[in-house]
């Protein structure tokens, strides 16, 4: 059985193009700063290209960040000082306001996430944090579609799908997979089979793990009530994938034995939201058998 799962893993994740991210991480972002004083224009400089990175790192962020010219629409997004006229795309740059800035232009940018976070190391955390969140959502939405395709429409709503899909286990694994190639490609690190091969076979050795615990509490619950446990550990198990694939590339270190349990906690209970979001008219009457 679990040799089977793993060829099926091989077949879907084979569809996976890891050129097409790679260039989606490779896309230019140019960038505009409007600011009526130098002291603000070096602050919006220092954001993008933080000094601690050296000179030709910050070269290289600055390549396509310039003075607004006149012309906004030749820019992806502008940073404005606070009481310059804001343009169409453009995000007012405030001190104490930069985190929520730059959810906002990463959600307003979602085609443009992966090149955002390799250019521009402040939106990383931001852009990896979004990618495992709707990685993760996409497994829960997955379990459920499955297994009662008449709760919400169909598999549209999933960015990518492939014909026969054989077993759960093996889309929510090359799911995870394709995680794992955008999040290193957000955090400016090799994209590909061979370079990652560590985490890819650590992602397929920890799927049948995940698989036994959901098919435990599906035989636990009668009816429909076991496909909410079944779809919050496919949402917590991918989300805690993606943490552990996410401080790897950030430190080199996985989570910790302790980090990952605590975060398994948090996801799972997540998880359980996310499912009533998605599905809604699932008997949630024994929802909570397992904690």
């Amino acid at each position: 059985m679990a040799l089977g799962v793993v060829k099926d893993v091989r077949r879907i994740a084979a569809g996976l193009k890891t050129k097409e991210i790679r260039g989606l991480a490779a896309q230019e972002i140019n960038v505009g700063l409007l600011a009526a004083s130098d002291s603000v224009f070096g602050r919006m400089v220092d954001f993008l290209a933080p000094p601690m990175l050296g000179k030709e790192a910050r070269s290289r962020i600055l390549q396509n960040v310039r003075s607004v010219d006149g012309n906004t629409q030749s820019y992806d997004f502008i940073l404005c000082e606070l009481g310059q006229r804001v343009p169409y795309n453009g995000y007012i740059f405030k001190a104490g306001t930069e985190e929520s800035m730059i959810s906002r232009i990463a959600s307003d940018h979602q085609d443009q996430e992966l090149a955002l976070a390799r250019r521009f190391p402040r939106f990383r955390a931001a852009v990896a944090n979004r990618v495992v969140a709707r990685i993760a959502r996409e497994n829960a939405l997955f379990s459920i579609v499955t297994a009662l395709p008449n709760v919400v429409p169909n598999l549209l709503e999933l960015p990518w799908a492939v014909g026969e899909f054989a077993t759960d286990t093996a889309f929510l694994t090359a799911n995870q997979i394709r995680m794992a190639f955008m999040l290193a490609a957000a955090h400016d690190q090799p994209v590909g089979y061979l370079e990652q091969k560590a985490q890819l076979a650590g992602i397929v050795a920890g799927a049948f793990g995940w698989r036994a615990i959901a098919r435990e509490l599906v035989g636990k619950i009668p009816l429909g009530g076991g496909l909410i446990p079944k779809a919050a550990v496919a949402f917590a198990g991918t989300y805690v994938v993606g943490l552990s694939l996410d401080k790897v590339n950030r430190t080199g270190r996985h989570l910790s034995k302790q980090e990952r349990r605590d975060a398994y906690a948090d996801a799972f209970v997540t998880g359980k939201q996310v499912v009533r979001e998605l599905a809604p008219g699932l008997n949630q009457s024994d929802d909570s058998a397992i904690q």
